[in-house]
């Protein structure tokens, strides 16, 4: 199988690691994976803040990036649930790439059909499912069964899981004190788990929280579930 990697402007300016370990993951599992070069902002920003005029341009240049693949893969599900949500509303053909688009736990279960990646890491690790992920996806357990499969790992609840952790793109910027209060919530609640690692599928989320626990010099680190899953016991990742 050949698939396209949409590895998003976040991932791309600040995480590049998250898309290495999403390539090294994919092409352990057999698939081939392309990286299709003209691909930019999906105009998730823009479009959250209300200039749809200034969204356009860079749907069409994500239409064309990605135009003759039959599986695009992201590994973020605010990005996957920008184009799947809302490009339709952008005509046919930005509405034909939609469908197209999987956030990285939707295309292992649902696509590849798999759960155990054959991953190794062993740590006490808690995950935040993200608002997108969580709600436009609806991703439910699928990166929980990815997460409980992996060898070594040893999975704990989160208390207030499925609560905002304040980010929320732009909404961080326009209420920085009610965001940092909401992610103040989430860290608390983060540590009261014992983990080592707090695992999330979005790095928007996990730029925020991770900034935050940095900041404290928590005994908590951020990382993506792709670098969790692409570390074996051969190649660890992190």
């Amino acid at each position: 199988m050949r698939v396209a990697l949409f590895v998003t402007c976040v991932n791309d300016a600040v995480f590049p690691s998250t898309g290495v370990a999403t390539v090294r993951l994919l092409e352990r599992l057999g698939v081939t994976v392309d990286f299709p070069a003209a691909q930019s902002c999906c105009g998730q920003p823009q479009f959250n803040t209300g200039y749809r005029a200034e969204t356009a341009p860079l749907v069409r240049r994500t239409v064309r990036a990605f135009e003759g693949y039959d599986h695009v893969v992201t590994p973020s599900g605010s990005c996957a649930a920008m184009v799947r949500h809302h490009y339709p509303s952008f005509g046919t053909d930005a509405g034909a790439l939609a469908p197209r688009v999987y956030e990285l736990t939707e295309f292992l279960v649902d696509v590849l059909g798999v759960t155990d990646v054959g991953a190794y890491f062993p740590h006490r690790v808690t995950y935040h499912p993200s608002c997108h992920g969580l709600r436009l996806l609806g991703l439910g357990e699928r990166p929980r069964r990815l997460l409980e499969a992996v060898k070594g790992l040893e999975l704990v609840e989160l208390p207030g899981a499925e609560e905002c952790c304040g980010f929320g793109g732009t909404f961080a910027v326009k209420n920085p004190d009610v965001s940092a209060a909401m992610g103040a919530d989430k860290i608390t609640n983060a540590l009261s788990t014992g983990a080592e690692v707090l695992c999330g599928a979005d790095n928007s989320c996990l730029l925020h929280v991770g900034g935050m626990l940095r900041r404290q010099e928590a005994p908590l680190r951020a990382l993506h579930l792709a670098e969790i899953l692409a570390s074996t016991e051969e190649e660890p990742w992190a």
